[in-house]
């Protein structure tokens, strides 16, 4: 069965699948594996989904959360030629700073990148809370990965699962800010749970000897996508849509192929998705009654990690169509995709400020 990627090596066919290819972000799956053929270090994020089907190596980190850089730490950067319009603030991951993978925000342009953790372990990018206050994200220890949370400027990192004898991952918070849906693998392969904001009363939702991980709440706090094989063979998945006590379980998307990192548009309408249905892997957006499936990206390069603006009109992911990751935004109809890190390590894993 996967298990959450501690550190990903870009191979060529490389997929999500070990963190989702998202590493982590890449709590991707080890089963499943679409490599990028990009030639950086990929923490596979977005979408944490499974781990990839090739061996990620493991360099032993400490169990204490990064130490925190209370007030940001600046880092000059090239700014991106962005769209006028665009607005807010974008949180990613990087290792543009060192061996390690660490957190950064960045205006929405591709402007004022702040380095928000710093230490001996790698750090995954994760949602925004509801009011912008908060980021949960995922980060590794010695022998396990676990959700934490911190405050918008990088203060307050605070652990909100330890069991060090499973790997948790993919935080996903509700619309109200009060309980975050996650993966874990406590029970032997991955499954959906939940629990409040604070980590206190963990509750399964799902309950598969196949692998359910990935979770994102709909606007409405109703439904939670969600990405598994129960109905495929492993290492083939396909999005899924559940109640968000877990039950009703839906099968979204179809196709013969390997679909990861749901994101729900800000009215709830659609989903988008990287799905590897036209190989390398594209981002695809689908009404959420299972219609309108249309590729958004269509490159000759990987395109992981959708992320919506909070008003609907864009959408960020990563792509390694520079020779390294980068993070791009485009119209919520895929025009005017515009790089905007251009950095020569990896950047990885967007997610828009609400």
């Amino acid at each position: 069965m996967p298990r959450f990627a501690r550190r990903l090596k870009a191979r060529p066919g490389f997929g999500f699948p070990a963190l989702v290819c998202l590493v982590f972000f890449c709590l991707a799956l080890s089963s499943c594996s679409v490599q990028p053929s990009a030639p950086a270090t990929v923490a596979n994020p977005t979408s944490l989904p499974p781990i990839p089907t090739t061996a990620a190596s493991v360099t032993p980190y400490p169990t204490t959360p990064p130490s925190p850089i209370p007030t940001g730490t600046f880092i000059p950067t090239e700014t991106a030629t962005a769209p006028s319009s665009a607005t807010g603030k974008i949180v990613f991951s990087s290792n543009r700073a060192g061996d390690y993978t660490d957190i950064y925000v960045m205006n929405s342009d591709g402007s004022q990148v702040i380095r928000l953790t710093k230490g001996q372990s790698d750090s995954f990018a994760g949602p925004w809370s509801p009011d912008g206050a908060r980021i949960a994200y995922t980060a590794f220890g010695l022998t396990h990965s676990y959700i934490a949370v911190m405050n918008a400027d990088g203060t307050n990192q605070t652990k909100l699962t330890n069991d060090e004898n499973a790997d948790d991952g993919f935080p996903a918070w509700s619309p109200d800010g009060k309980r975050i849906a996650y993966t874990s693998r406590r029970d032997g392969n991955n499954e959906i749970y939940v629990m409040d904001a604070d980590g206190s009363n963990p509750t399964r939702l799902t309950n598969n000897p196949t692998d359910d991980f990935g979770p994102a709440w709909s606007p409405d706090g109703k439904l939670i996508a969600f990405v598994s094989d129960r109905d495929r063979t492993a290492g083939y998945y396909s999005i899924y849509i559940m109640n968000a006590d877990g039950a009703g379980v839906k099968r979204l998307t179809k196709g013969n192929t390997i679909d990861y990192e749901p994101a729900w548009s800000p009215d709830g309408a659609r989903i988008a998705f990287r799905s590897h249905l036209n190989e390398p892997a594209d981002i695809y957006v689908i009404n959420v009654d299972g219609s309108g499936l249309q590729n958004l990206t269509n490159h000759p390069a990987e395109d992981w990690s959708p992320d919506w603006s909070p008003d609907g009109s864009q959408i960020a992911f990563q792509t390694n169509r520079d020779g390294n990751w980068e993070i791009y935004v485009m119209d919520a109809d895929g025009a005017n995709q515009v790089n905007l890190t251009k950095n020569s390590v990896d950047d990885q894993l967007p997610f828009w400020r609400p």
